[in-house]
């Protein structure tokens, strides 16, 4: 199984490159996709802001300034394994035991609920 896996991965299906192609040698089919591109990447600008100023606003222990620093779509919290067993079981805050948390989840409407639960999970987890 994993050896089919592999190589579906590995050789991925010439048409997916064959639209990108298209679309990018389009003149207006490019210009909207750069501007999706770009209203994405304002988007989970303003998550990351939402989260930082959540953070701050509830008084979360540590400087969450590497928040805003990042770049992309993930962030490291710099959570430990056992907060983030703690985020994920208690809170429904889900997120990689590496600490590291999808950017797109995050929306102005629960930044607070995450910042509460990532102070409750600093303050309260038991490490092993």
């Amino acid at each position: 199984m994993k050896i089919i896996i592999r190589s579906i991965y590995s050789n991925p299906p010439a048409h997916g490159a064959r639209i990108a192609s298209m679309c990018l040698n389009n003149r207006d089919m490019k210009a909207e996709w750069e501007d999706c591109v770009k209203e994405m990447h304002a988007r989970i600008r303003r998550s990351r802001s939402y989260l930082h100023t959540a953070l701050r606003t509830c008084n979360v222990p540590g400087s969450w300034d590497h928040i805003l620093a990042q770049n992309g779509m993930f962030s490291y919290t710099g959570l430990t394994k056992a907060q983030c067993e703690l985020l994920i079981e208690k809170h429904h805050v889900y997120l990689l035991k590496s600490g590291r948390i999808s950017m797109c989840g995050i929306t102005q409407e629960n930044a607070k609920h995450v910042a509460t639960s990532i102070n409750d999970a600093i303050l309260n987890a038991k490490e092993n």
